[in-house]
């Protein structure tokens, strides 16, 4: 079988997706309690979301979301690592901000915990794309989308995305609207 080098960047980009993935899920965990999700888009999928982004922008006003759904545009897949917001109960922590863990639940905030756990397996994958060489960005915007889109169950509202490229130029680089995948 030959692969041309369009084949090959994409199964090198999915075949990378997973191995982050993996590397998000076995990250170090505050007090051993897995609450974060992972995700892997692409095809009509990566494109939906890519115009859900669109709209975004559009909402809000927020041009960041045009020119991120752009980079999505020109990626072959987007790996998203969301945190549910179930608190981890430790009733004295008040890291959050609130007195106890139920405070936080009532108010709909974020457990301290789980977030930092979101920025360490967010870390954990985005090594693994640099070590694999691929290019890749981590996105507000698309994990934004990616909530709207109702990729995650209910209670994971804090999500990132990272789409992944190969090409001779990063689109991540410029990050120009009119940057096209050569």
């Amino acid at each position: 079988m030959i692969y041309n080098r369009e084949a090959a960047a994409r199964d090198a980009a999915i075949n990378t997706a997973k191995q982050m993935a993996a590397a998000a899920v076995t990250a170090p965990k505050g007090c051993g309690n897995d609450n974060i999700e992972v995700l892997i888009l692409d095809g009509e999928d990566k494109d939906t979301l890519a115009n859900i982004m669109r709209d975004i922008a559009k909402e809000t006003g927020a041009d960041f979301f045009t020119r991120d759904a752009c980079n999505v545009d020109n990626s072959f897949c987007i790996l998203f690592i969301g945190a549910k917001d179930n608190p981890i109960a430790l009733d004295n922590c008040g890291l959050c901000g609130f007195e106890n863990c139920g405070k936080t639940k009532e108010a709909g905030a974020n457990c301290a915990f789980n977030i930092t756990d979101l920025g360490i397996a967010v870390g954990s994958a985005v090594s693994v794309a640099a070590d694999n060489r691929i290019d890749n960005r981590v996105l507000f915007s698309a994990g934004k989308a990616a909530v709207k889109m109702k990729c995650f169950s209910d209670n994971v509202k804090v999500v990132y995305g990272i789409p992944l490229s190969v090409s001779a130029k990063s689109v991540f680089f410029d990050r120009d609207p009119g940057n096209v995948m050569v």
